[in-house]
């Protein structure tokens, strides 16, 4: 009797929940839907099966509410989002699911403190992951005549539209096939970007188990399924947001700002001495500033030389993107690495350097424009590591010496500055993050973001990398020997560098630069010079600026034609949001989305027309990935 009632009561546990939620699916068989062929139905449960194994459920809770924006608004009916929010049902028992509703306020009333709450017309979209046993025979029979993939462990999901009658009575319809697009793009974003969500311990409830999140939000190109594509239209932009409450506008949409005029006259107030600084630009007419600029006082990013050039920027261009800068500007701390005891802001590089006594040395001179006379990868160098970290002392840059592993002859991979210093025993006063985050960010890509370049390496074998238009880096060789040593005995690692600057008497040579990385250094553009070299495995572009130089247009071809995994580095978000439409022009899916890159460089510069967060390989996002 007990092993029965046991039974008994887990069938109906499954069937029915124990916690949130609304219940079963009501059995809607997507076969008997106009318009959605068996490829389509294939589409949708393998991104419910791929978003199943990334496990949200763990961490998400139904309080946690994240606005949906799929595409543009005039994409879809009524021309709005069909359901611009969600919710994960299931991490604290009862239905294994996900919700999309119809706002936000109609989340919070139907979210109880232990259970879900029906509340008279509200309409929920929901996808609701059973067990094949406690299926209708409909869905039971689709997923076999269609050989669907499972999400788990013989768990697939049932999609259907809920709505609670004033008796508190549970009314469903099938969804139509544009509500099974929105479903499908939200599945696939979500796969990618609630990873990425980072737990806020400082301000949590401390009474609460429920994990606090920082503010999120991320946009991320999805391909859309070939059933579901419109013409040439097989892109979409999804962007996911944490709270629902944030979102970029859509251009053309009222701002966030709602100033019709630009900020009042005693509003613009003077932003800094200038007098040691090398000299400002206007944001509207370009004019070197050399008295005291000025600035817009909502935003606080924009610089300008007189009230004119504000009045006449903001009705030309500055009205529309001002409370996107502030938004920039008030995250500014969440960039800030905080580990480092030295002044990380280099208003005035050459001043900055003098701090350290390493202005004009070693490979410290293309940290300013001393040196801006000598081609890059020409710089006059003395020999000796000493001498190319600039007179350091001892102890305070990475010596050419392997790294101890408790003698495990294997990759130590990396996630942070704090790693990284602690394993070389290097003083948090030491700058070296300012030149090793170009070396570190392609060791960071090869054994952190890409799966196949990782296990290469761990296997000992070679991985290749195309790295795209370098200029500075083409003097910093002792740091990029650095990568020899976190390799720690396995792999081997060859570095093709190809670009415009490379020097005519350095192009064709190849230096071993340690035991275990080689650069080959090519002069050229990428797509004129790539059927000359060897086969990548990865191709990467750092503080690349894929807006400023029509060159991009060809590699970007390339490495949409080839498919290979390619990563970019972008300095600031505003250049990032530039490097985005470049990549959709080029018709690239962004697979990996923008995120802040842990070894980016610590120390801040200004752009020269504005005071947005600006910091060397501050960013990075990837294609093909």
């Amino acid at each position: 009797m007990d092993l029965h009632l046991k039974s008994v009561f887990g069938r109906f546990q499954e069937q029915f929940g124990s916690g949130p939620g609304l219940g079963p699916g009501s059995g809607a068989c997507l076969m008997k839907l106009n318009g959605v062929a068996p490829n389509l139905i294939k589409s949708i449960y393998k991104a419910a099966a791929a978003l199943y194994r990334t496990e949200p459920w763990k961490k998400l809770r139904p309080g946690h509410l994240f606005g949906v924006r799929v595409g543009k608004d005039s994409d879809w009916s009524a021309n709005k989002q069909p359901f611009p929010c969600a919710q994960f049902i299931g991490g604290d028992g009862g239905d294994i699911a996900f919700y999309l509703l119809r706002s936000e306020n109609d989340a919070k009333k139907i979210t109880g403190s232990r259970e879900t709450i029906r509340v008279p017309n509200v309409e929920v979209l929901r996808v609701t992951f059973e067990d094949v046993e406690v299926m209708f025979n409909s869905n039971r029979k689709m997923i076999k005549s269609l050989t669907l993939e499972p999400s788990g462990n013989d768990r697939f999901p049932v999609i259907d539209v809920a709505r609670c009658m004033a008796s508190g009575e549970l009314r469903f319809r099938n969804p139509t096939l544009e509500e099974l697009k929105f479903v499908y793009a939200f599945m696939k974003a979500m796969t990618l970007l609630h990873p990425l969500l980072q737990v806020d311990e400082e301000h949590a409830p401390k009474w609460s188990t429920i994990l606090h999140f920082e503010s999120f939000i991320e946009t991320v190109d999805i391909q859309w399924a070939p059933e579901m594509a419109k013409g040439n239209n097989d892109i979409v932009a999804v962007t996911i947001s944490h709270p629902p409450r944030q979102g970029y506008q859509e251009k053309g949409s009222p701002t966030s700002t709602n100033y019709e005029e630009p900020p009042r006259a005693e509003r613009v107030v003077e932003l800094r001495s200038n007098s040691d600084h090398s000299p400002r630009q206007c944001e509207c007419c370009e004019k070197e500033i050399y008295t005291e600029p000025l600035f817009c006082t909502h935003c606080r990013a924009v610089i300008y030389c007189s009230l004119t050039c504000q009045k006449q920027h903001w009705k030309e261009a500055h009205k529309s993107m001002c409370g996107l800068y502030k938004a920039m500007i008030e995250r500014e701390q969440e960039l800030t690495i905080k580990i480092f005891t030295f002044s990380c802001s280099a208003d005035d590089p050459c001043k900055w350097l003098e701090s350290f006594n390493v202005h004009t040395k070693g490979m410290w001179r293309r940290k300013c424009n001393c040196y801006s006379h000598c081609l890059f990868g020409l710089l006059p160098a003395k020999g000796g590591l000493w001498d190319s970290w600039g007179g350091l002392n001892d102890g305070e840059y990475p010596l050419d010496s392997p790294v101890h592993n408790n003698g495990v002859s294997s990759p130590i991979f990396l996630s942070s500055w704090l790693e990284y210093y602690n394993l070389r025993s290097l003083p948090f006063s030491s700058p070296v993050a300012d030149i090793l985050s170009h070396a570190l960010t392609v060791y960071y890509i090869l054994t952190a973001l890409i799966i196949s370049s990782k296990n290469y390496l761990l296997k000992g074998k070679e991985v290749v990398l195309h790295y795209l238009g370098p200029e500075g880096e083409l003097d910093w060789m002792p740091a990029f020997a650095e990568i020899s040593h976190l390799l720690n005995g396995s792999g081997n690692i060859q570095i093709v560098m190809v670009g415009p600057e490379v020097p005519t008497n350095l192009s064709g040579t190849t230096s071993g630069i340690s035991s275990r990385v080689r650069v080959n250094l090519v002069r050229g553009v990428f797509q004129d010079e790539v059927n000359y070299l060897p086969s990548p495995n990865v191709i990467v572009a750092l503080n690349c600026k894929l807006d400023n130089y029509s060159s991009w247009d060809g590699a970007l071809q390339v490495i949409k034609s080839t498919g290979i995994p390619a990563f970019f580095t972008e300095r600031s978000e505003i250049s990032c949001i530039n490097a985005k439409q470049v990549l959709r022009g080029a018709r690239l899916d962004i697979t990996y989305p923008v995120t802040p890159n842990p070894f980016r460089s610590p120390v801040r510069n200004n752009g020269p027309s504005n005071n947005l967060p600006s910091y060397a390989n501050g960013f990075v996002l990837g294609v093909n990935t």
